[in-house]
């Protein structure tokens, strides 16, 4: 850590606030993921907002359970999830303690460590969907349910840098992808006109068959 501006962490204030407040103010900014094989850097280009027992949508809907316990802890530390018995997405835990909310870190421009985040996400075929959606945002940081719970403020894995947040003018902002629930709720953040934001999917319910 040095004493350039530019390597000093997000304060645990910024996080101590509503996550559709927060989010917004992440795009732009520099996550930085340190694992024992190396280091990747992103800078964030989408993420989605979810509260607690007022939205559906959110995890935290029903209450507190050992899945989501982050969740209604302190804000200022990561929420990792398992999801599609296959996937691994990464969130900020936002708003003060028991008053559960988070931000998911949907994509992100990898500018640091490219190399390593390449081999992670093997099948990649252009440098901007190595990060391009959630779940290939957490292969390319090397993320699992071991992350959940660290500090993203003073913990030795996250740290998350003021980076070069965008212009207003370059701020969308719609419906979050693929729930069910809540469907038409604009918390999904992002910069507008960026490669590495994900293609905006609305939730199709599965068919029934009979049998």
């Amino acid at each position: 850590m040095t004493d350039d501006a530019s390597e000093t962490p997000l304060p645990r204030a910024f996080f101590d606030r509503p996550s559709p407040e927060v989010a917004p103010e992440l795009l732009g900014r520099t996550l930085r993921c340190t694992m024992p094989t190396g280091t990747v850097e992103l800078r964030l280009t989408e993420v989605e907002a979810y509260t607690g027992p007022d939205d559906p949508a959110s995890h935290a809907y029903r209450g507190r359970t050992e899945r989501n316990a982050v969740m209604f802890g302190p804000p200022g530390h990561a929420y990792v999830y398992f999801t599609y018995g296959m996937h691994f997405c990464l969130n900020m835990v936002c708003g003060p303690a028991l008053h559960p909310g988070g931000v998911l870190l949907r994509a992100g421009q990898v500018i640091a460590g490219a190399e390593l985040a390449g081999k992670r996400r093997s099948t990649s075929r252009r440098p901007y969907d190595l990060a391009q959606g959630p779940a290939r945002l957490a292969v390319a940081l090397g993320i699992d349910r071991a992350q959940d719970g660290e500090d993203v403020v003073t913990g030795p894995v996250f740290r998350l840098l003021p980076g070069t947040p965008p212009a207003p003018a370059l701020i969308r902002t719609g419906p979050r992808t693929g729930v069910s629930t809540a469907v038409d709720t604009p918390w999904r953040f992002w910069i507008d006109g960026d490669p590495t934001v994900s293609p905006y999917k609305a939730h199709t319910p599965r068919r029934r068959t009979s049998k």
